[in-house]
Formats: structure tokens, C-alpha cells, sequence
């Protein structure tokens, strides 16, 4: 039985009037009485009773003719060429069915991620969410069953898309031991992300069995200014070579070296990961690992057709291939 604004009211320890207010007027609530409210209809399926907006009516027209309507994508980094890319998937899929792609931005915040999830699940016909950063516990709780395709997350029970980030550092590895390298750094990106978490999997996996010693430069914000930290980082532990969370790190690595005068890959080796085209403008070119980040958005479109009940040929789940662009910011370390 569908839930009702009483069921959302007694769950969520609030008034009926307050629920109400909380969904359709949430200026007018606090901003923690209107989180546990939300996230409560969410939980129960409320949401898709409410009044929709000229937007989401829409949305609804374009469902009931085979098409998606609306997707609200949320993503960490907008900045990030990293998510343009998978967004250009998507929108490139979505463009043919008459179908829109709305982005919003949640600056690597968890707490603005919800709070954007929150005020566009009851606008939009779909969502797709990119990269999340909340727990699983939460995120489960704020998506819409039915509605929402994950990309670059795990979670039983959702679909998603995912890339193979231990591939890709099996890659990565298995590159940098045959130019020489014995002692590898590897600078960490947000404790919340998943394809962090698989990176470093990855890591000790391949590195175990090349018989590589890898150093944990620790975690960094992943961004192209924290390459320089990254740099200073890897030149005081000694590493031959440092492998960055994501491309713009290791690009902000490599200008760091630069203006220490430090050579590379003469002196130290540089690697990053996602392959945004600035990798291979840069000098030295970037070795990186390149997913298919186009591929990736139309693939979550897909599944969200799938999910939506318009299409039954694609799958709950699709683990992307990566590959391993070979540039001239690796070399063999010095004395090889």
C-alpha cells in the first residue's frame, strides 16, 4: 500500500501540517526537521504523490510515451573535466528520445550532495548520481526506488555503472615495474570516494605481487592545486615515481616539479587517472589510465531506461574496460 502524508508524519515524529510545509514550502522549516522529513517520504515513496511541477509534469508526458523526460544528474566537481565528459554521454543519449539533463554541482560536499538529491527527486522523472559521497546507509535512503542509476558507486539492490579501477591499476602497476620502479607513491583522493577505495585496492593487489614497495602519500582534495603538496610530498619520501588520485593532481604535480627544476620523468616518474583530454596536451604527456567516460553516461541512461520499466535490454549493472595511455612522464628510474 502506497504510504500516506500520516504514515511520512508518525515516522518522521512531526505533525501532518509540518510535513506539509516541509515538502511543499521548506523555507518555512528547519533545516534538520525538513532533512528527517524528506528523507522519510523518500524512504516510504511519498514523493511520487505529491503535486509535480510544470517541469516533472512534462517529465511524466514523456514517460507515458516510451522516454525518460527529466534526469537530474548530481555530481561532485562540476570543474572536474572528469564529470563534463560523463555528462556529454549522457545528454548525447538523451538528446535523440527528446529527453533533458539537468547538473547540479555539490562541490565535493556530502551534506550539499543530500540536500541537492533532496530538492530535485520530486522535480525531476529520474536521477542519476555520479560519484556519490555519502555512506551507503544515507544514500540508499535518499534515492528514489525505480528512479535512480548510480555511476562510479556500488550499492546491492541499485543499478549502476562502474568502471574497473583494479584493472586499471593492475595496468598502472605492471607499466611503472617493467620501466624499473621498486618504490611507488600513490597520493590518495577523498576518503568517500569509491573509485579511490578501488585504486587502492587495486593497488595492493598488483603491487603484492610485483614485489613493488608502495608508500601512501596520504589523501588530498582532487584537485589540480594539490598536485603541489602531492609533489612536495613524493620528493621528500624518496619515490621513483607517484601515481596521483586523478589526472588534475598529477598535472598539478607535474608544474610543481617544473618549478623545483626537478626532471621528469628523468628524476621522477608521474602518473594520474581518468584520462581528461588535458592529460595528453601537457608537457611531458601524462601516462594516465583513460575510462570510457562517454560510453559511461550513455551506459547509465540506458540503465535507467532499464530501471524505469521503458527499456528491458540493458542490464541492472555494467563494469566498464579501462586502458593505459602510455605518455612521457614515465620513464625508468634513475641508475636503470
Amino acid at each position: 500500500m502506497a504510504a500516506t502524508i500520516r504514515e511520512v508524519a508518525r515516522q518522521a515524529e512531526v505533525s501532518i501540517a509540518t510535513v506539509s510545509r516541509a515538502l511543499n514550502s521548506p523555507h518555512l522549516v528547519a533545516e534538520r526537521t525538513r532533512s528527517r522529513v524528506v528523507d522519510t517520504a523518500l524512504r516510504l515513496g511519498y514523493p511520487s504523490r505529491r503535486p509535480r511541477s510544470a517541469g516533472a509534469a512534462a517529465g511524466a508526458a514523456a514517460s507515458a510515451a516510451g522516454r525518460i523526460g527529466f534526469v537530474g544528474a548530481v555530481l561532485p566537481d562540476l570543474a572536474n573535466p572528469f564529470y563534463p565528459a560523463v555528462l556529454y554521454g549522457m545528454r548525447s543519449a538523451s538528446v535523440p528520445a527528446g529527453q533533458h539533463v539537468l547538473s547540479l554541482d555539490a562541490a565535493e560536499d556530502p551534506a550539499a550532495e543530500a540536500d541537492l538529491i533532496r530538492m530535485i527527486a520530486g522535480q525531476v522523472d529520474s536521477l542519476v548520481l555520479l560519484s556519490s559521497r555519502l555512506p551507503d546507509d544515507r544514500l540508499r535512503a535518499l534515492c528514489v526506488p525505480g528512479r535512480t542509476v548510480l555511476f562510479n558507486r556500488l550499492i546491492p539492490g541499485l543499478p549502476g555503472v562502474v568502471v574497473d579501477y583494479l584493472d586499471g591499476m593492475r595496468r598502472m602497476v605492471a607499466h611503472l615495474a617493467s620501466l624499473g620502479h621498486r618504490r611507488i607513491g600513490y597520493a590518495g583522493g577523498p576518503r568517500a570516494s569509491f573509485a579511490d577505495a578501488e585504486r587502492r585496492r587495486g593497488l595492493a593487489v598488483s603491487s603484492q605481487a610485483a614485489g613493488l614497495r608502495i608508500v601512501d602519500l596520504g589523501r588530498y582534495p582532487p584537485y589540480f592545486t594539490s598536485g603541489a603538496q602531492v609533489a612536495d610530498r613524493a620528493l621528500r619520501e624518496n619515490v621513483t615515481a607517484v601515481i596521483a588520485f586523478n589526472d588534475l593532481m598529477a598535472l598539478g604535480a607535474l608544474v610543481r616539479l617544473r618549478e623545483l627544476r626537478i626532471d621528469v620523468p628523468g628524476r621522477i616518474s608521474v602518473a594520474g587517472f581518468d584520462g581528461v583530454p588535458l592529460a595528453a596536451a601537457g608537457t611531458p604527456r601524462l601516462t594516465t589510465v583513460v575510462p570510457p567516460l562517454g560510453r559511461a553516461g550513455r551506459t547509465a541512461m540506458a540503465l535507467l531506461r532499464a530501471a524505469t520499466g521503458t527499456s528491458a535490454a540493458a542490464p541492472r549493472w555494467c563494469v566498464l574496460p579501462v586502458r593505459l595511455m602510455v605518455g612521457t612522464s614515465t620513464a625508468p628510474p634513475p641508475g636503470l
